[in-house]
């Protein structure tokens, strides 16, 4: 028997070793598409743990409806709604959770050889597609988060965006929200620094205009950890 036929098809039913087998294999081809997934990517431990047990869980569920592909489709297609009900996540993370339930489809169908070599050909192409940055732009290091808090009563269209008129090359105020119990107001803008030395005197001025009340420079990194 070829390594690429199914496991299977030499028992009318699924016995414990192939059972085992098929089990197994599709664990490893979790771990595979965990782990060249979260190498590059941000992710939760929960995520990661659920690409790496879905495959076997889904080999299981297949194995259990003896064969029938259609019905065993439609529970493992249950399973997989529990999350995206729960927890939408983005476009390359339900990408992700879709190949690893293909993978188990496969060990499911005692093709164990088409699912390693699927899980590993695709979570390469995962991982260089996400090390070149496809599909991004291109980051600037004088791309900054500037969080800025002023009082109530400060017109900050004229105070404080004359100061990054000056210090930056271009800006945006992405958000506005009110702070101790409506007394200030907490700027935040994305810009990009003229002159990344001359980020201290920025933040000098702006203190000056706002009261001394805080001020914070961030780079875009930080800003997504919730820094």
């Amino acid at each position: 028997m070829s390594i690429f036929d199914s496991i299977f098809e030499a028992a009318d039913s699924v016995g414990p070793e192939g059972f085992l087998l098929s089990v197994v294999t599709a664990l490893a081809s979790g771990m595979i598409l965990s782990g060249l997934y979260i190498f590059r990517n941000r992710h939760t431990d929960s995520y990661a743990v659920a690409v790496a047990v879905l495959p076997p869980i889904v080999a299981a569920v297949i194995m259990a409806v003896s064969g029938d592909i259609g019905a065993g489709i439609a529970v493992a297609g249950a399973f997989s709604l529990v999350r995206f009900r729960s927890a939408p996540g983005s476009a390359k993370e339900m990408a992700v959770l879709f190949l690893a339930m293909a993978s188990g489809l496969l060990c499911g169908m005692g093709l164990v050889t088409y699912a390693l070599l699927f899980s590993v050909l695709v979570g390469l192409i995962i991982f260089a597609l996400t090390s070149v940055n496809y599909g991004g732009t291109k980051k600037n290091e004088a791309d900054r988060i500037v969080r800025i808090t002023i009082p109530e009563d400060l017109d900050y269209n004229s105070e404080i965006e004359s100061v990054l008129d000056e210090y930056t090359s271009r800006y945006e105020l992405t958000s506005v929200r009110s702070v101790n119990m409506g007394s200030m107001f907490k700027l935040t803008y994305k810009a990009t620094l003229s002159d990344v030395s001359r980020q201290k005197e920025m933040i000098d001025k702006v203190r000056v205009r706002n009261g001394n009340l805080e001020v914070a420079v961030l780079r875009e990194e930080a800003e997504a950890h919730g820094l």
